[in-house]
């Protein structure tokens, strides 16, 4: 959800309008939107080299994975993804916040991976790999936008999943 209807509709339920400090964060939001385009269209005409990049770094750290196993089919799914990733996080770059993360792409993802036997570490070091080559790409006040997108990502993955519980009787 964007900063704007988050904040009209937190204003909604509790019968009022916005308080100064949520003008002032709605007002941030609008100033800095040129930025957050002009990331985002960078990220879009840059994703083949960022995974092209991302990719190469990442079979140098895992050299034996199946994406890196003269595969095509394997090779191009797995860079298939991480286009997949680079927009996702373009999408929250624009909307200012992990909404789309969470509404489009990161629920699931783990299982996804895990059911179709990937190893889950390397999918967190290829995000890891295309988050350093964001870095590079857009420079360090850039990439300020876009590292906790990546960040987030790469926990979702990382992190185990909800607690297993057996039942004892």
């Amino acid at each position: 959800m964007s900063i704007v209807k988050q904040v009209i509709l937190n204003a909604d339920e509790e019968l009022r309008y916005p308080t100064p400090g949520e003008l002032r964060l709605f007002q941030n939001f609008c100033q800095s939107g040129e930025k957050r385009i002009r990331i985002a269209n960078k990220l879009a005409a840059n994703e083949k080299r960022l995974v092209e990049r991302g990719s190469a770094r990442f079979w140098q750290r895992c050299p034996v994975t199946p994406s890196n196993s003269g595969n095509m089919r394997k090779t191009a799914s797995c860079q298939r993804d991480q286009g997949w990733y680079i927009r996702l996080i373009a999408y929250c770059v624009l909307a200012g916040n992990e909404q789309p993360l969470a509404e489009i792409g990161t629920i699931g993802m783990k299982e996804m991976y895990q059911s179709l036997g990937i190893p889950i570490f390397n999918w967190v070091e290829a995000l890891k790999c295309l988050k350093e080559e964001a870095i590079a790409l857009l420079g360090e006040e850039d990439a300020a936008e876009v590292t906790p997108y990546f960040d987030h990502i790469i926990q979702t993955l990382a992190l185990p999943g909800p607690p297993y519980y057996m039942n004892d009787k």
